[in-house]
């Protein structure tokens, strides 16, 4: 049985997502931050040593890091769903996406939040975030163009990375000027599987 080692306003939300999109059982044993510093518990420490969240495990294993345990999932159990054939000419689009929502993308959304809990402090440091913002979100929304979903014609894994992403920004309002950005949010929201994940999830607010 896969369980999932759930902390509440994480992106362990977009694993359930993934395991209801995949039709899997799985459990999930719960951790709940810290109401004073936002952080997770100790206690994830005994799963894994960095003590962050998402954490799976399956079969023995202990997986961290969401592009890992996406990957995982997908290749175990996804029957040929959610990722091109790797010999296709979309693989390697995939790739890039499956690694630039954490490598890249989440960087200046990350900056963006401390920055407005530095107030006065961080105001130096705004313009230049403020470009890298633009250029990384300009480059999503011209990247998406028309098409309902990151690579090729269905929902994959790097979809499951870009959402969390992309829901991070917006809770930080820096979506809004992205029309492209926001339908797709709202595509990708209102499926069947990420509302089951929200539902066996609970609480799902990344401005707490």
């Amino acid at each position: 049985m896969i369980t999932v080692h759930h902390l509440n306003n994480s992106r362990s939300q977009r694993i359930l997502w993934l395991l209801e999109e995949l039709g899997l059982d799985y459990e999930i044993k719960r951790y709940q931050r810290d109401p004073q510093t936002n952080l997770a518990p100790e206690e994830l420490k005994k799963v894994h040593p960095l003590g962050k969240s998402p954490v799976i495990t399956d079969d023995g294993l202990t997986i961290a890091e969401s592009g890992a345990i996406v990957d995982y999932l997908i290749r175990k159990y996804g029957k040929g769903a959610l990722m091109p054939d790797e010999a296709s000419s979309d693989y390697v689009t995939y790739l890039h996406w499956m690694h630039y929502a954490e490598g890249s993308a989440m960087l200046p959304v990350m900056l963006s939040m401390y920055l407005m809990r530095l107030g006065e402090a961080g105001k130096p440091l705004q313009p230049r975030l403020e470009s890298e913002v633009a250029n990384h979100f300009g480059y999503l929304e011209n990247a998406l163009g028309a098409r309902d979903f990151f690579v090729g014609s269905g929902l994959t894994g790097a979809d499951v990375q870009i959402t969390f992403v992309l829901e991070a920004a917006k809770t930080l309002g820096l979506l809004a000027p992205y029309p492209r950005l926001n339908a797709y949010l709202q595509r990708v929201q209102a499926r069947d599987a990420y509302k089951r994940g929200i539902e066996r999830g609970g609480q799902y607010d990344l401005g707490r």
